[in-house]
């Protein structure tokens, strides 16, 4: 079967791609950018890739004519876009989606979407909604998916119960923690999502799905830390500070303030499935929370996790332009260069090393200063450390590295190069790189600046002192030395 996949890069696409693949289907993988999207070199060859942004349906038959899908999943969400801007950014793309399916005589939509089943919805909800209508009113047949919490490694859901039951012992809570939800494990979403596929009993179906356990938020942060052995003590207050709220989960979670504060809001709604019509219509095994969350652990500890919901927040439909960061500038920066000499039989060994450095594994020097850089970072509106890295020793280009982007990670040549996204007066690269010559083997560090006006000096000036001793001692590390 011919199937169109948009959003393949995303936390869902990147997890169903695989499923479709070895099912046997034709996939074509729509991405806004080609070098974010990194499948196995075995799925690569087996798929085709168009590059296409559907806001700008002007250029759709550009990348469209001629071309024929059974099937097509919308997977595109706008997440972090701020609230202003979060419907017309859906409604637009959703539009766009349904013109392009009428283009290319697409028999059946599918689309996961979020539970809406109340009437007082947050504007997140609401966005979401919307899109549900324009596929409806498509005249295309659709199955529509309405899911809760999505349980899995690197899924948003998962990341942001970890970080705050991780790092906050006690918790002093407002009363939307009281609110209602239906967690749902990511594999019973993948087997709704794939098992749909021209499934004529799910044709103009609109499915909620859940797992069996039916939790507070509250009761699921205490699971969480029951599942992981942790004593955690939560005390709610019966009133509600939504912007407070969105400040304690933007500092104790890899979130960013504008989609803390769409979580906080949402989450006055109970996500709680009203009809179970799915459950017969495409039967399967649900997972509980306990299970889920043991699940994902397996997934981490195994280093399996295929996609974090990380990797694609700065692909904001605002903020797409990290990439074109790729060529490091030369003019108009300053630049921190440091080199060291290891032996040849070394040089896997050192690759492996800053290949693996970050999240877990730390920075190899004054780890305590990375992280007071990273709550400085949270209190500026950056990004700040918690995002971590997706697995300890894998890395691939568009993955997340604390608060670094990866730019470029070729093993082969021993380079791996970072952007830096955190809050800067300037732009800062990364490098990492081992160079052959003749006998010889030269591990790189190279440190970049660009700073924007005297504010951007000034900060590299106040930060050299910092510089000369961390970097200097981290590539020692990094070496072996």
């Amino acid at each position: 079967m011919r199937v169109l996949l948009t959003g393949a890069n995303g936390y869902i696409g990147m997890r169903i791609l695989p499923v479709l693949v070895e099912a046997g289907h034709d996939v074509t993988c729509v991405v806004r950018d080609k070098l974010r999207f990194k499948p196995s070199l075995d799925l690569l060859s087996k798929i085709d890739i168009i590059e296409y942004d559907f806001l700008h349906p002007e250029t759709a038959l550009q990348h469209f004519n001629k071309k024929e899908f059974d099937v097509a999943y919308y997977l595109i969400h706008s997440l972090g876009d701020t609230f202003t801007t979060l419907k017309e950014y859906e409604l637009r793309s959703a539009g766009c989606f349904v013109l392009v399916a009428s283009l290319t005589q697409v028999k059946q939509i599918i689309y996961l979407s979020g539970i809406s089943n109340e009437e007082n919805l947050s504007k997140h909800l609401m966005a979401r909604k919307v899109v549900k209508d324009v596929f409806i009113h498509s005249g295309i047949p659709f199955t529509i998916f309405e899911a809760g919490i999505i349980v899995g490694s690197g899924s948003f859901s998962f990341e942001i119960i970890r970080g705050l039951t991780e790092k906050v012992p006690i918790m002093i809570v407002p009363r939307w923690l009281r609110s209602k939800c239906q967690p749902i494990a990511i594999r019973n979403v993948i087997n709704y999502l794939s098992l749909s596929l021209m499934n004529e009993d799910a044709f103009n179906r609109i499915f909620e799905i859940g797992g069996p356990d039916v939790l507070t938020y509250r009761k699921m942060l205490l699971e969480y830390a029951r599942e992981r052995g942790y004593k955690r003590f939560i005390i709610t207050l019966p009133i509600s500070f939504p912007k407070l709220s969105a400040y304690w989960i933007y500092l104790s979670t890899s979130a960013n303030f504008s989609i803390s504060s769409q979580l906080v809001e949402s989450m006055r709604n109970d996500v709680v499935c009203k009809e179970f019509l799915v459950r017969k219509i495409i039967p399967q095994e649900l997972i509980s929370y306990r299970d889920a969350i043991k699940m994902a652990f397996e997934r981490i500890e195994q280093n399996m996790v295929i996609s974090s919901w990380t990797d694609s927040a700065s692909s904001s439909l605002t903020n797409l332009d990290v990439y074109h960061h790729i060529e490091v500038p030369i003019n108009g920066c300053y630049k921190d260069r440091k080199w060291i000499e290891i032996a040849p039989d070394k040089v896997e060994e050192v690759t492996n090393r800053f290949f693996n450095i970050g999240g877990e594994n730390g920075w190899y020097y004054a780890d305590t200063l990375w992280r007071i850089r990273g709550m400085l970072d949270k209190l500026m509106g950056g990004v700040g450390i918690s995002r971590g890295r997706r697995s300890k020793v894998d890395v691939d280009p568009g993955d997340t590295i604390d608060f670094w982007r990866v730019l470029l990670a070729d093993r082969q040549n021993h380079r791996l190069l970072l952007y830096a996204e955190m809050k800067l007066p300037g732009e800062a690269w990364l490098e990492f790189s081992i160079v052959k010559n003749e006998n010889r083997s030269i591990l790189k560090q190279t440190a970049t600046f660009r700073p924007k006006g005297i504010m951007g000096r000034n900060y590299w000036y106040s930060m050299l002192p910092f510089h000369f001793f961390i970097f200097r001692n981290m590539i020692k590390e990094i070496a072996g030395k």
